[in-house]
This record gives structure tokens, C-alpha cells and sequence, in this order.
């Protein structure tokens, strides 16, 4: 399966609970933080929810 990296983008701070969370749920705690992770369905499905926060780029 394909990989993707992740990198947060922009804070945390003052955005929903829920937004908070999926940020945690994805690895990301600090800004700049970056994780390469398996395409699932379901990670892909969360960085949906939080693009404006993160860049997403495919690892080859």
C-alpha cells in the first residue's frame, strides 16, 4: 500500500475539539511535525478532515 508523509502546518490552538484530536490521532503534536503513514482509508478520511492544518505528500 501506498505510504504519505504528513506535515502539520499550521497550530491546533483554537480550532475544535474534534480537529485537536484527529491532529493527535494522526501523531501530530508540534507545528512542522511531520509522519509517514500507510494510505488507509481511514487516515485518509482523517487528513480530509484537517487539511487546512496539514500537507500531505506521496512517499515513493
Amino acid at each position: 500500500m501506498a505510504k504519505i508523509k504528513i506535515t502539520q502546518v499550521k497550530s491546533g490552538i483554537d480550532r475544535p475539539e474534534r480537529q485537536k484530536q484527529t491532529l493527535k490521532a494522526l501523531g501530530l503534536n508540534k507545528l512542522h511535525a511531520t509522519k509517514e503513514v500507510e494510505a488507509t482509508p481511514q487516515i485518509l478520511g482523517m487528513v480530509r478532515k484537517v487539511t487546512h492544518l496539514v500537507t500531505v505528500e506521496e512517499v515513493k
